[in-house]
């Protein structure tokens, strides 16, 4: 009899465990809110438990709180990093994410030594490089007909989102075309570094800049949680720039949009870069149909540049739009190379498709 009731008992008490183990999520079950403003403790952030985890369309977008990412201890390439740990300790205090998550996803971390030459290259050594001409070689670099007709394809089969675009955020919709055609030739060189290695190895293995790409490393992150995406799958510049324009992690956390509403953000997608480029330009302060630039003569006045060709040099007055192009990337070059692929792709679609 005595013998009965203990293993009676004994059923009851293992009924009850697995009740509560039962009631306990598995940490990929686990979504966070896409609120993205970052919290001090992870107590106050809100959580909410998903009954399946949940997978998107795409190569950037298997749930990123898979279980096989998980591990006790750091291992790998930077098992006995002092700043990897550190950094593991920051983001687990400061936004609440789970250390196995992050022990794991660290340890399958690569140093990848091609992005550390290009960060630190050896000093240039060679014959000085001549200034002559040096905006032609750039131009020549964008303005081909390659360049103009991939813009005129890209134009046509996005746009309605272009004319969106342009409405709700008050761009020029040749500039949005323009930034894409310079950054990315319109999808066709995304890049094919994993951006998490990319920004792993900036942040720990280079000096120049390395608190740069650690903040950077932290949005991209806190990014792949907002959005759902599997940190390991997304691809970009040896930088850490990402999708059709090229967004920095912060930059996306930012001014990224969901404009195809999928509840998503996701650069890769033609109809979402289109407006986060638009939103980017209308929060750094974009004149509708006003001036970009405009060939002028000598001057003294500081909104005139001089850019060199091999005929002579040029001389340019700017206006507020040019420096909101060069808000994208700091140079008159660059920005010169964005406006006149522009105009050139805007000529050319007119002409096309005439409205």
């Amino acid at each position: 009899m005595a013998s009965l009731v203990f293993k009676r008992s004994v059923k009851i008490a293992l009924a009850f465990l697995l009740a509560s183990c039962a009631s306990k999520p598995t940490p990929h079950q686990v979504q966070y809110s896409n609120n993205s403003t970052p919290q001090s403790t992870a107590s106050t952030l809100h959580l909410q438990v998903d009954k399946s985890v949940q997978k998107y369309p795409g190569s950037h977008a298997t749930a990123p709180y898979s279980s096989s990412y998980e591990a006790l201890m750091l291992t790998g390439t930077y098992a006995h990093s002092p700043a990897v740990k550190n950094f593991i300790q920051y983001m687990v205090h400061q936004y609440g994410f789970s250390e196995t998550y992050l022990n794991g996803l660290f340890s399958r971390a690569n140093r990848l030594d091609s992005v550390i030459r290009l960060e630190s290259p050896a000093p240039y050594s060679g014959p000085s490089k001549p200034s002559l001409g040096s905006w032609t070689r750039y131009r020549n670099k964008f303005l081909t007909d390659a360049h103009i007709s991939n813009g005129v394809e890209f134009w046509r089969n996005n746009a309605d989102s272009i004319r969106m675009a342009s409405s709700t955020y008050g761009v020029d919709p040749e500039y949005i075309v323009g930034i894409i055609g310079v950054e990315t030739y319109f999808g066709k060189n995304f890049g094919k570094t994993c951006i998490f290695d990319a920004l792993t190895t900036l942040s720990f293995d280079t000096q120049r800049r390395s608190k740069y790409f650690m903040s950077e490393l932290e949005s991209f992150l806190l990014m792949t949680r907002d959005e759902d995406f599997d940190p390991l799958q997304p691809q970009g510049s040896w930088a850490g720039a990402m999708g059709y324009g090229q967004f920095m992690p912060s930059s996306f956390r930012k001014l990224a949009v969901d404009f195809n509403h999928d509840g998503r953000r996701d650069l890769w997608h033609p109809k979402d870069a289109v407006g986060s480029v638009a939103h980017y330009f209308s929060r750094s302060g974009w004149q509708l149909h006003n001036s970009v630039t405009k060939r002028t003569t000598p001057s003294n006045d500081p909104a005139v540049i001089e850019l060199s060709t091999y005929e002579g040099n040029e001389f340019w007055r700017i206006y507020p739009n040019f420096k909101v192009i060069k808000k994208y990337n700091n140079s008159n070059k660059y920005a010169m190379a964005v406006h006149q692929l522009a105009q050139a792709i805007k000529m050319r679609y007119l002409q096309a498709y005439p409205s």
